[in-house]
Order: C-alpha cells, then structure tokens, then sequence
C-alpha cells in the first residue's frame, strides 16, 4: 500500500503523477528529451536501456521493466538478453562503447563521485562523445531521482514482466509527453 493516498489503479510512477500533475509535466519533460529526442546519437534503445539498468541496481522493480521493455521493443531482443545486460553487461555482445556508458551510469547510481576520468577516457576510447558521456551521466542520475520517487511513495507494480512488454509499443509510439495517465 502506497504511503500516501495515490490512484489504486495506476501503478509505478504513474499514480504520483496522477496525484501531483504539476511536477509530473517537467519530469515528462525531462524524460521525453532524455530518452527520445532525435537529437542524440545514443538510440533509443540504448538510452532505455541506461535507465533500465539503473533502475536495475536501484532495486526499482516498475522502473526497470518498464524501461527495460522499452529496451527490447527498440533493440529488437527478448527480455532475456536485457536480463543478461543488467545482471552482467561486460559478457555480453553489446559494444565497448555502451559497455563503457553502462559502467559510468553504475558509477551515478553509487554517487556522482565514483565516476572516474579513466571510466570517461575509456567511454572516449571506445568512440563515445562528449554529448553521450552528459547524456549517459544525466540519464543515469534522472533514473535514481525517478526511481526514488517511485520507491519512495511505496507505489505498486504489477508482477508479471509481460505486462511491460505488451505495453511498450504503446509506450515508444506515445512517448512521455501529454500520454494519459489512466491507460
């Protein structure tokens, strides 16, 4: 039960936006561009996949499936392999880059602190830029602040991970601006 008086049917972030629409429009705002800007040479895919593997290490449960089925529809995968991904991205066949992105993203989740200059020297060796280090360390730090409210309200989700799947269609056509809240 969530702590506060929130929508019983809407779970995850969906019921304190609901609740609070006046801060739900800027943190739309911010997701839409972090995720989905065109404007941005990290794919979709890839920035889903960032906030789902924070969200992964936070312990966010909603947040983590949800993104990390957006992950799969845009990657073209199974959850399997966004599985293998969060539980150990070094073995598995994405690129060095992402790799890299990925382990500066880990640092975020920990603290700004922990991310080192040879963790952004080893991004730029494997052909990240500057933009895809900022967006990778903003993403990353959006997720624990998204995660922590998520978290935080002790809001609900459902168990069953396809759910996530079957609505991420739905999810990558409407993106994060002006969706309704009550779908």
């Amino acid at each position: 039960m969530a702590h506060i008086q929130l929508p019983d049917e809407l779970p995850g972030i969906r019921g304190p936006m609901a609740f609070s629409p006046h801060t739900a429009k800027p943190m739309n705002e911010l997701a839409e561009i972090l995720l989905r800007d065109d404007n941005n040479t990290l794919t979709r895919g890839e920035r889903e996949l960032i906030g789902a593997y924070v969200s992964y290490l936070n312990d966010c449960f909603f947040c983590q499936n949800v993104h990390g089925a957006l992950a799969q529809h845009y990657m073209q995968c199974d959850m399997q392999f966004i599985d293998s991904i969060k539980n150990d991205f070094q073995s598995t066949t994405i690129s060095e880059k992402l790799k890299t992105l990925l382990a500066i993203a880990g640092s975020v989740q920990k603290g700004g602190r922990f991310v080192t200059t040879a963790q952004i020297e080893a991004a730029k060796n494997a052909g990240a830029t500057d933009k895809e280090i900022h967006d990778t360390v903003l993403i990353a730090a959006a997720f624990c602040m998204f995660n922590r409210y998520v978290d935080g309200l002790a809001t609900w989700a459902p168990a069953d991970r396809n759910v996530y799947v079957q609505r991420a269609k739905m999810r990558a056509e409407e993106g994060y601006l002006d969706f309704d809240l009550y779908k």
